[in-house]
């Protein structure tokens, strides 16, 4: 992996990345992940906590785009109320539509950021074009022997992380195994 999957920072959950701490970056828009992002895939619809946190973004002047493989009909649903740039079928970590969702927030990437909990599709479509990345863990991972493998190709790069920055405590899904464990909480 390298490079092009360590991510710029690590925060435990997507709730903890503050305007001021984006202000700090110079961040003025967001390109976010969906699925064990924001939502885990069983949630249609956003949370309390998600609309919460995407006011204030918004009340801070953070623009927010949606961009996720995942298929139209569950960004549509997912977005319906929050009536964000959306992107299904993005195509991460090939950064085309995240081009598109730059261009129709207006900025550019020194000025914008993507968050999301995938090294391999995320943090490497954010490294592509530029962009600061931000990994959360998955809010509740799938269990299948494709995301167990795809998870601990991304353990050596999270030590990396570790090693070099601190926050073992956001790292502890990678590091203790958890993406490892049926059933989950």
């Amino acid at each position: 992996m390298g490079k092009l999957t360590m991510p710029d920072y690590i925060f435990g959950k997507f709730s903890e990345i503050t305007p001021e701490f984006l202000a700090r970056l110079g961040i003025k828009a967001l390109l976010v992940d969906i699925d064990n992002t924001l939502a885990p895939y069983e949630e249609s619809t956003p949370n309390e906590r998600v609309i919460s946190w995407l006011d204030t973004m918004k009340s801070s002047g953070i623009s927010v785009a949606l961009i996720s493989n995942n298929g139209a009909e569950r960004v549509d649903t997912f977005n319906r109320e929050l009536g964000l740039v959306a992107f299904a079928k993005c195509g991460k970590p090939f950064p085309k539509n995240l081009r598109r969702a730059m261009k129709l927030l207006g900025v550019e990437k020194s000025d914008t950021a993507i968050i999301g909990d995938q090294l391999l599709t995320d943090v490497a479509a954010g490294k592509n074009i530029g962009l600061t990345t931000i990994i959360v863990p998955p809010i509740n991972d799938r269990n299948s022997a494709f995301f167990r493998f795809k998870r601990a190709l991304e353990v050596p790069t999270i030590k990396k992380y570790v090693k070099a920055h601190g926050g073992a405590k956001a790292c502890s899904f990678w590091l203790d195994g958890k993406y490892k464990k049926k059933n989950r909480k």
